[in-house]
């Protein structure tokens, strides 16, 4: 599969079957996705795979702006919670901001990071949706992440039980412009 393929091709998928997704699978997709860049290679981002009754849970008290999010997240057999390493991401050494966009650095390796996990998880046959309507403050409290860590994104993860087609595109020169 070509590059152009695979960001072609990927779907945010939101109908999953029942099969389980293996660890050692997982683990070759966050190895792809561990390629992604970051700011001066932090690489601040951490994965956590949840399964069963945690990710249940999640699903049922983390998704009370958005419902339909908790319906998703519990069809899918895994849920990835990505989180960051804070304040590393953008910030000097001395804690200080690197650039005038200051800690928003942190969003943006995320954002990099969470597709190119969701481009290799499609690469080896696993549908997956990126979301960010949820609580992440009850999130991180049922993780029991330590303070340095925030939850950026849940991706429900799981191999596909539906095939959306492609959402209409933009048209290139709408996109792009050229300045000499």
């Amino acid at each position: 599969m070509t590059a152009k393929e695979c960001i072609k091709g990927r779907r945010s998928i939101r109908k999953f079957k029942s099969d389980k997704v293996d660890h050692a699978l997982l683990g070759e997709i966050v190895e792809t996705a561990s390629y992604a860049p970051s700011w001066k290679h932090t690489q601040i981002t951490r994965y956590i795979a949840l399964e069963g009754a945690l990710k249940d849970k999640v699903a049922d008290t983390c998704t009370d702006a958005y419902p339909h999010n908790g319906e998703i997240m519990k069809n899918a057999p895994m849920l990835i919670a990505v989180t960051i390493i804070k304040n590393r991401s953008g910030f000097e050494r001395d804690g200080s901001y690197s650039t005038i966009r200051e800690g928003g650095w942190q969003m943006y390796d995320a954002g990099v990071a969470s597709e190119a996990f969701c481009l290799a998880a499609y690469e080896k046959g696993i549908g997956s949706v990126i979301m960010g309507i949820f609580d992440p403050e009850k999130t991180a409290k049922l993780l029991n992440l330590p303070e340095d860590r925030d939850v950026i994104a849940l991706i429900p993860i799981g191999y596909p039980d539906e095939e959306p087609t492609a959402p209409k595109r933009k048209p290139v020169e709408e996109l792009v412009s050229f300045m000499a």
